[in-house]
C-alpha cells in the first residue's frame, strides 16, 4: 500500500479551510455550510459523516454532562483536581500506575479520568505552537475537540493525548494531524464547518509511566475516534487510506 502523504506543517488544512472551519480561532463561530442542492437528497458523504458524528456524540454526550457535573459538585478547581509536584502527591501517582490493573489501580484512574472536564480547559487554535511564547510548557494531557455547528455545538473529543513537552509535542509529525487534515478536508467537501480546538490540562504527573496510565484511562473512557486504541471501533469514512 502506497504510505500516506503526511501534510505539510502549517498547512494541514487546505486553503480554504482557514474561514468557516474554526480555524481562525478556538471561540470564533464558523460561518454556517452552505445547503447543498436538493435538501431533500443530501449527497451521501454528507449523511455518513453526520451519522458518524452523531454517533461519536451518542456515546459521549452523557460522558460530558458527567463530567461538568463533577467540575461543579466538588470544591476544587479544574487546574487543582489531581495536584503535582510533592512527593505525596507523585508518589500517589506512581502507586497508581504501578499496581497491576483491576481493584484500586482501575477504581484510581477511572474516578481521576471521570474528574477530568476537557470543556473545562482554555481553548486554544491548532496552531498555537506558532505563537511568539508558548502558552503551556512541561508535562500535560491534552484534548483535540471539535463543536460542529450543524450539531448546535455538541462537542465531539477527537482526540487525547500526553507529552512531556506541551510547547513542542505539536510541532512536528503526528498521527492524529494526519486525521484532523482528512477529517476537515471531507468536511469541506460536503459542505459541513467544524469549530477544532486544542486544550492542555498542564498538572499531568511529570513521570511518564502514571501520565501515560492516566492518558489511557481517558481514552477508555471517552473512545475518541482518532486514537489507534480506538480507531478501529468508529470505522471512519474519512481515515482508512491513512492506516
Amino acid at each position: 500500500m502506497t504510505p500516506a502523504r503526511q501534510p505539510r506543517q502549517g498547512s494541514l488544512f487546505g486553503p480554504d479551510l482557514g474561514h468557516g472551519s474554526g480555524l481562525d480561532g478556538p471561540g470564533r463561530a464558523a460561518d454556517p455550510a452552505r445547503p447543498a442542492a436538493g435538501a431533500e437528497a443530501l449527497p451521501l458523504q454528507q449523511r455518513q459523516l453526520r451519522d458518524w458524528q452523531q454517533r461519536l456524540a451518542a456515546v459521549q454526550a452523557p460522558l460530558f454532562a458527567a463530567a461538568a457535573g463533577a467540575t461543579d459538585a466538588g470544591p476544587a478547581s479544574q487546574g487543582s483536581l489531581w495536584s503535582t509536584g510533592s512527593p505525596a502527591a507523585d508518589a500517589g501517582w506512581a502507586a497508581a500506575a504501578g499496581r497491576p490493573a483491576g481493584g484500586g489501580a482501575t477504581d484510581d484512574l477511572e474516578r481521576l479520568a471521570a474528574g477530568l472536564d476537557p470543556l473545562a480547559l482554555a481553548a486554544q487554535h491548532l496552531q498555537f505552537w506558532r505563537w511568539p511564547s508558548a502558552p503551556q510548557a512541561g508535562a500535560a494531557l491534552y484534548f483535540v475537540l471539535d463543536r460542529p455547528p450543524h450539531l448546535e455545538e455538541q462537542p465531539l473529543l477527537l482526540y487525547v493525548g500526553e507529552t512531556g513537552q506541551a510547547d513542542r509535542r505539536w510541532k512536528g509529525e503526528h498521527d492524529c494531524k494526519s486525521y484532523l487534515a482528512a477529517y476537515g478536508e471531507a468536511l469541506q467537501r460536503a459542505q459541513l464547518s467544524c469549530q477544532l480546538s486544542i486544550r492542555f490540562w498542564s498538572d499531568a504527573p511529570a513521570a511518564v509511566k502514571p501520565r501515560r496510565a492516566l492518558e489511557q484511562a481517558l481514552i477508555q473512557r471517552w473512545l475518541p475516534p482518532f486514537n489507534k486504541e480506538t480507531r478501529a471501533r468508529w470505522a471512519t469514512p474519512f481515515t482508512a487510506d491513512l492506516d
